[in-house]
């Protein structure tokens, strides 16, 4: 996929804000400080279409852009160890929670998860929580220039296996680096065969109404 424009929609308080659309989405979650802003920014070619922090839980609201004219990018608050009060951390949770379970045109969801870590249980709690909900998810190991590749291959084989003891298949996985822009075309071209058949399956859903 070549990404010939992106830009800035707006930022939402919660899904039944978010805009009315029939344009397939594709979010991009992960615990604080995954780096999912700077991904966000390689994928899309800029360097401050997601603003990027070195504080934990800057991305407080939903955030959507417009790619090509013909897809969403949304960027959900991170989980986990954000340094915000509990009211507020309770509050992320039920915007993250709402929008994934409520937002109909939630068409894929990327979960980030550190590459330099083992598999840590808030991120196995998260994949389990969609198993349960039956949300489509793919994972995205991240920072994967920060690490060997023999770490990064045992860590990502540990989440799999970890996944394993409760799941029978494992969802599509990618590995990212924004330094040296590992993943992006995979993950582009990923989310093009995505929209695809979503485009097929809305014809097909359109024919049957009519």
């Amino acid at each position: 996929m070549v990404i010939r424009s992106a830009k800035f929609v707006a930022s939402y308080p919660n899904v039944d804000k978010c805009p009315k659309s029939e344009l397939p989405e594709f979010a991009f979650i992960g615990r604080s400080n995954v780096g999912k802003s700077s991904l966000i920014n390689m994928l899309t070619c800029t360097k401050t279409l997601a603003k990027v922090s070195q504080t934990p839980g800057k991305t407080q609201l939903i955030n959507y852009y417009l790619i090509n004219n013909n897809w969403h990018l949304v960027d959900l608050p991170g989980y986990g160890y954000a340094k915000v009060s509990k009211s507020n951390r309770k509050a992320f949770s039920e915007i993250i929670s709402n929008y994934i379970q409520k937002r109909e045109t939630l068409t894929m969801l990327f979960v980030l998860i550190d590459s330099r870590l083992e598999p840590q249980s808030i991120d196995m709690d998260f994949v389990n929580w969609l198993g349960v909900n039956g949300i489509p998810f793919s994972l995205i190991f991240t920072k994967t220039d920060k690490v060997s590749g023999s770490i990064l291959n045992e860590n990502i084989e540990a989440f799999k296996q970890e996944m394993l003891k409760t799941w029978e298949e494992i969802p599509p996985i990618f590995t990212s680096s924004v330094i040296t822009r590992t993943g992006r075309e995979d993950i582009l071209n990923y989310i093009e065969e995505v929209c695809e058949n979503f485009n097929v399956n809305l014809l097909i859903d359109a024919e049957q109404v009519c």
